[in-house]
């Protein structure tokens, strides 16, 4: 019974690792690099001065963009060149009076949901935030089950049936040693 139950809670295991693990995007599919050779003019030339942008507004849209070149850091966390020029557009479109979910979407329409550090919560990659806590679960209700199993006394676990003859041998030598 145990054998069984531990190989049906490594396959549940398994099964989660790898559901999460298709679920997260591959490390190497990055989008092709944006066009550093020629720097973009919107990027080289300064936002209007008419039209002040919050720096902090410009980091936080920055935070949630990933670096193509470093791939782990964020866009504003990145001291590449492409960061640079890619939070010049931040600020520059945030100036011109789009709302920081439209500087995001801008993003993604030319990189793709890559580009987002963290996926979105919908169609296929909310498995990447669904399947954690799903395994979780099991492994929590799995421990529960094999902890309650153990702590669990044998049920009709009495006596050991006797033979009659047996049964009448014992009385009989019991009572011959209460005579004497």
């Amino acid at each position: 019974m145990t054998r069984g139950f531990a190989s049906a809670a490594a396959a549940v295991m398994l099964v989660a690792v790898v559901g999460w693990a298709a679920a997260a995007p591959p490390p190497a599919a990055a989008p092709p690099a944006p066009e550093a050779t020629k720097p973009a003019p919107a990027a080289t030339k300064p936002a209007p001065a008419a039209t002040k942008v919050d720096e902090q507004t410009v980091h936080e849209v920055a935070s949630q963009l990933r670096c193509v070149v470093c791939q782990n850091l964020s866009v504003a966390d990145s001291p590449s060149e492409t960061a640079k020029q890619m939070r010049a557009i931040v600020r520059e479109r945030l100036a011109a009076g789009d709302s920081p979910e439209q500087v995001l979407a801008y993003f993604v329409e030319k990189y793709g949901d890559w580009i987002l550090l963290s996926p979105p919560k919908s169609g296929f990659p909310l498995l990447v935030w669904v399947v954690p806590f799903v395994g979780l679960g099991i492994g929590l209700v799995l421990v529960a089950v094999v902890v309650r199993r153990w702590s669990r006394k044998p049920q009709g676990a009495g006596p050991p049936q006797l033979d009659p003859a047996v049964r009448e041998r014992i009385h009989r030598e019991m009572s011959e040693m209460d005579k004497s």
